[in-house]
């Protein structure tokens, strides 16, 4: 018997090592079997070289791995991800996590990694994205030389800290010793073609990567992803059904009910989603600008980078931003009035920019630094889009079919001598009559779900509007009948005129549907009472329902309310656990983990920032 060894071969060390193994019991007769065995396998290739090519795409895709990861806090970023995992699966294996899902240890074996990320609040990371980055900016984190990324990050330029999480995810992983598969790309609300050319740039990247360059590699950017006939990029025209003030006479605050019709539209939305609106800006407000500019209302412009064109007074009205403004706006003025007095010195100062922005619009803009004398084409041309808002569902589809509920709160201020309104909440509080339409679609938020046992206790922390998503949670419930207990922490301004909701929660609690109920309105006594403070009161039995399994969701404005939410969960804990601090870090940080405690939380801004009910900077 003759002992074959291979050397010099196409093969890794660990198959040379079998095949030498193999090739040392093998007797001469089955030597000469085995090679005539692959000699047929191969001239079948020859004579079938469609087959061969599949077979080399198969191979590639088996070598090339890429793993996304996303941390999103109202689901643009868990969107974009799904939808490029989905492109990309057709050429390479894919891994699509969430941040808060990822097992940490898995970092340094992948060599292939995508990161979608929004910043939150002040330039925090989302909530399902807190573990893996205080993982990776600790010294557990490993060196990653052999890893390759990309970093797709979404904000919002009106923020201080635009996109303050993705740079730092592109930082820290350099540091690590990563290389960039392409540059980082940094989304502003109207992130739709950034984060497409992101994704082009990827594949191109990842294309070149692999052993064989599979033909689909280069185009699978521009295949289209099936979605719902009516979604962000083509809203539905829902019809009002109803629109009435849930506040009462003599309440300082205005809130609306608004109740919209989807027949036809076959839009599907779970309690705990959001629905988009696209607003249109004050007419007054938009004549107003045309007036000061002596422009012509009727001179077309374009309205998108396809140059589709729209009237003038229309594009401002429906299409473009001109409540709130930028930093980048105010740059790109610069150029095209170049003799506006001072306005290059503003730009020059944080601070001052920070403090002229502050309850400023468009107009303002226009007449501080008398930016006239620009064609309305090369003015709208700085312009950003305009963005959706979003507000909660605050119905479920299965008490309603085919309708959709919200709770809007109106914007109302004074400043800088004008009255002022939220773009949205305006319009709804101000021009929207019943038989109107308005473009809508729904935005999931797969962060806000109740849990799939019906039967686990529930609490719910929600003042003002941030009831919403609550009411839809109950409603859900009590159609299907679910026997889990649940608690409702609700707080407003006064009893009598600010009880969002009320007579329903009180039907609820009588049928055992709600099983309790603390309220706490903090100007019907001597010293103001927050939902905090009814927190800390029942803590005992509140800390029993954490221990008995309760999920805790929290609805509101992160800024002030969710922040002393947090930190008094945090306290309860603390003392009704025994424990220290940091322990009772890790016991919320364990809830989070087993999405037990969920947070849909917005910043209350003048204006409305640019996301209405939820001015998180997640790219809406």
């Amino acid at each position: 018997m003759v002992h074959l060894e291979v050397k010099n071969s196409p093969f890794t060390e660990e198959q040379t090592k079998i095949l030498n193994d193999l090739l040392t019991k093998l007797s001469a007769s089955q030597q000469v079997w085995l090679s005539g065995y692959l000699a047929a396998l191969a001239n079948a290739a020859l004579k079938n070289p469609e087959q061969q090519a599949l077979k080399g795409q198969n191979d590639a895709k088996e070598k090339l791995a890429v793993t996304i990861l996303y941390g999103s806090q109202t689901g643009n970023g868990e969107r974009l991800a799904k939808e490029f995992a989905q492109k990309l699966e057709k050429t390479v294996d894919v891994t699509l996590v969430s941040m808060e899902e990822f097992k940490h240890g898995a970092l340094k074996k992948i060599r292939y990694l995508l990161i979608i990320v929004s910043t939150h609040g002040e330039g925090d990371p989302p909530d399902n994205a807190i573990l893996f980055y205080e993982f990776l900016n600790s010294r557990r984190a490993p060196k990653l030389h052999d890893l390759h990324y990309s970093v797709l990050s979404l904000g919002d330029r009106s923020y201080e800290f635009f996109c303050q999480t993705g740079k730092e995810f592109d930082e820290r992983l350099r540091e690590l010793g990563a290389t960039p598969l392409c540059p980082r790309v940094d989304c502003d609300i109207d992130y739709d073609e950034p984060a497409a050319e992101w994704f082009r740039m990827v594949t191109d990247a990842i294309g070149k990567k692999q052993t064989v360059q599979s033909p689909s590699v280069s185009v699978i950017a521009e295949t289209a992803v099936q979605t719902a006939a009516y979604s962000r990029k083509n809203p539905f025209y829902a019809e009002v059904l109803e629109n009435i003030n849930l506040n009462g006479r003599g309440s300082n605050k205005e809130t609306r009910h608004i109740e919209l019709s989807l027949e036809g539209s076959h839009l599907h939305f779970e309690p705990g989603d959001s629905i988009g609106i696209y607003p249109e800006n004050d007419s007054k407000l938009v004549d107003a600008m045309i007036a000061e500019m002596k422009w012509n209302p009727e001179e077309p412009v374009a309205i998108n980078s396809q140059g589709e064109e729209r009237p003038l007074e229309e594009a401002l009205r429906r299409h473009f931003e001109i409540t709130v403004l930028t930093k980048p706006l105010l740059e790109k003025a610069l150029p095209l009035a170049p003799g506006a007095s001072g306005l290059s010195e503003l730009v020059e100062n944080e601070q001052a920019v920070r403090d002229y922005m502050h309850g400023r619009d468009l107009l303002d803009l226009i007449r501080d630094y008398s930016l006239f004398d620009i064609p309305a084409k090369e003015f709208v041309s700085i312009l950003r889009k305009m963005p959706p808002r979003l507000y909660s569902a605050a119905s479920s589809l299965k008490a309603y079919p085919e309708e959709v509920h919200l709770t809007v709160g109106k914007v109302a201020y004074h400043a800088h001598g004008r009255e002022r309104f939220g773009v949205c909440s305006g319009q709804c509080a101000l021009r929207l009559q019943e038989g109107d339409t308005v473009p809508v679609y729904v935005h999931e938020n797969s962060n806000f779900r109740l849990p799939a046992d019906a039967d686990a206790p529930i609490i719910m922390i929600g003042p003002g509007t941030g009831i919403a998503p609550f009411r839809a949670f109950l409603q859900e419930r009590e159609e299907i009948g679910a026997q889990g207990k649940s608690w409702l922490f609700f707080g407003d301004q006064h009893f009598v005129t600010d009880f969002l909701y009320q007579v329903e929660w009180q039907r609820w609690l009588k049928q055992g549907v709600l099983s309790r109920i603390d309220l706490a309105f903090s100007r019907d006594a001597s010293r103001k009472i927050y939902v905090q403070h009814r927190m800390l009161e029942k803590s005992r039995e509140l800390y029993a329902w954490l221990q008995d399994g309760a999920v805790v969701y929290v609805c509101g404005d992160e800024k002030h309310m969710a922040k002393d939410v947090h930190q008094t969960l945090l306290s309860i804990v603390m003392n009704e656990g025994g424990m220290g601090e940091d322990a009772a870090k890790e016991y919320i940080m364990q809830m989070q983990k087993e999405k037990r405690y969920r947070r849909d939380v917005y910043y209350h801004e003048k204006g409305e920032g640019h996301f209405g009910k939820k001015q998180t900077a997640d790219g809406t």
